[in-house]
């Protein structure tokens, strides 16, 4: 097999070698043909000869990720496996158990089970710890942990599982998973109609515009697009969703790039389905990409008013190239920009700090909306309303990094009975009780002040003058754990919504909680308000 393995290399050397440098010398690649060959037969001599035996899949996968690092995070390499999974993305349909799994170390963790798929049929729910599929160990499988639960459609697992601490097993069938675009609509009240769409994959606009149709004739005279935690997806679907609300012909975004054939500008072509609609988006910090290039032309259009929290600031255009043995690179070839001229996105990746890390982009640049309004790049889309439980402080984006809230909303679920989840409230016993699990989990919040005086502090002891400061060190952190734990209360309101939230999952799965958005969410509630108010909702607008 080595000598195989050596052979290989040297013939993919000897015609790398003859191709580029073929073409050198027209297309100024002499310098690519040079470092390749290098790093070829560096490849071939430490596999030859290195003291122990090499992975040399391992290896290439090590090279080609820390040789990505140093782009942005959305040029990566994909793997057989990643190929799938973004080809999933795309389409909205797999075969699998039916539920958003996390590998956490060396768990694998149910997320949220989909109601009436196989995962919810076999009784799994969120929190449980998947530890044994048929005979394989979850914790001794050293690839991707989620591929185990994957399969033929009508194929079983045995899967054995930890809730709460105590050992189950369960047999689950697996099935075809059709995860939609637009998850939840429905009216808010007799005239105003609630759209989800939760991803840009190939059926989204085709999802809006049945779900749209099916809210007007039930009496929908106004319109909330909840684009919240969307991550983004296919930019023609971005183009084709914006499409919905505006004529024909209309600039939605353009690419720019080095490579003059992916400047391109997107058009709708279409004709809309309803010009006239009143509407308003929400958006959040997780908001990007496709849900930008919508929000950002809808608001550039002055065609609907924006509400939430700025979004995520996802400005770069990727396109997956073909590699060979079914492995593609996606990279990112552009940037895009929203009809008025701005780029949204937040991080410069091509200028990083000390610290390697990349840093945001400060200067904001104005530009005009159809109607004279002034919006700024550089950094997301900012709302047109913005508001103050739509955005997550620092420490509420610690808690959830943690999976603390989840992990107390499992907690909660197995302690309290819910009868009506429609008259649920998270009460100030449960924060107060919440609270006290914080306690007890361990939880450390380290801030940027905090990050900030304690490099202070180590420089001080390197130049031995720390004694003269230490009690004033000392004093200031403790200040900044009192602080901390202010901040928890000042964030009660937040902090509760999110527990709501994710404790209403789990008695009435995604689809009870959409429903209780339309009840008690504050941001439909704001949203209804402006649209109900005709003065208020052009007044946004002009």
């Amino acid at each position: 097999m080595k000598r195989i393995f050596k052979k290989k290399i040297l013939i993919t050397v000897l015609a790398v070698t003859i191709f580029l440098t073929g073409t050198a010398f027209k297309n100024d690649f002499f310098e690519i043909a040079k470092q390749l060959e290098i790093f070829t037969t560096l490849f071939k001599e430490l596999n030859m000869n290195y003291v122990d035996e090499t992975n040399p899949g391992d290896l290439m996968d090590a090279a080609i990720k820390n040789m990505l690092n140093d782009l942005d995070p959305y040029t990566t390499f994909l793997n057989e496996q990643d190929v799938e999974t973004a080809r999933i993305n795309n389409t909205g349909d797999y075969t699998g158990i039916g539920a958003r799994v996390q590998i956490k170390k060396d768990k694998l963790i149910i997320v949220e089970p989909y109601k009436g798929y196989p995962a919810d049929k076999a009784g799994l729910k969120a929190g449980d710890e998947i530890v044994k599929i048929g005979n394989i160990n979850v914790a001794d499988f050293k690839e991707n942990a989620s591929d185990l639960i994957k399969g033929a459609s009508g194929s079983t697992a045995e899967i054995k599982y930890l809730r709460q601490g105590k050992p189950y097993t369960t047999t689950i069938t697996r099935e075809e998973v059709q995860i939609k675009a637009v998850p939840h609509f429905s009216m808010v009240d007799k005239s105003i109609g609630y759209i989800v769409l939760s991803k840009f994959n190939s059926k989204a606009s085709k999802e809006t515009i049945e779900a749209l149709r099916e809210l007007k004739a039930d009496g929908a005279e106004k319109i909330i697009l909840d684009l919240r935690g969307n991550p983004g997806g296919l930019l023609r679907e971005a183009v084709n969703v914006t499409n919905i609300f505006v004529p024909k012909g209309q600039l939605v975004v353009t690419t720019k790039s080095k490579v003059s054939k992916y400047n391109k500008t997107y058009y709708t072509n279409r004709d809309p389905v309803d010009l006239e609609i009143p509407l308003a988006v929400l958006i959040d910090g997780s908001s990007a990409s496709a849900s930008e290039i919508v929000s950002g032309a809808l608001q550039d259009l002055d065609r609907a008013v924006v509400i939430g929290a700025k979004s995520f600031g996802k400005g770069l255009v990727q396109r997956p190239k073909q590699l060979s043995y079914g492995t593609q690179l996606k990279i990112t070839i552009s940037r895009y920009y929203t009809p008025s001229g701005r780029c949204i996105q937040s991080l410069d990746y091509w200028n990083r700090d000390e610290s390697g890390k990349a840093v945001k982009i400060k200067k904001y640049n104005e530009f005009k909306t159809k109607n004279g309004r002034k919006v700024f790049d550089g950094g997301g889309v900012s709302p047109d309303l913005e508001l103050a439980s739509s955005k997550k402080g620092a420490i509420t984006k610690a808690l959830l990094g943690e999976n603390l809230i989840f992990d107390y909303a499992t907690k909660y679920y197995y302690a309290n009975d819910i009868n009506d989840i429609n008259t649920f409230k998270f009460s100030d016993a449960d924060f107060k009780d919440f609270k006290n699990y914080l306690n007890k989990s361990g939880f450390k919040f380290e801030t940027k002040t905090e990050k900030a005086l304690i490099s202070a502090y180590k420089t001080a002891k390197e130049e031995e003058i720390h004694s003269s400061i230490e009690s004033d060190y000392n004093e200031l952190l403790k200040n900044l754990e009192s602080y901390k734990g202010k901040v928890i209360d000042e964030q009660k309101d937040q902090l509760s919504s999110l527990l709501t939230n994710e404790i209403v999952k789990r008695y009435a799965y995604r689809e009870g909680l959409y429903q209780y958005y339309t009840l008690f969410n504050p941001e439909i509630k704001t949203a209804s308000e402006i649209l109900k108010n005709p003065i208020k909702y052009n007044g946004y607008l002009n």
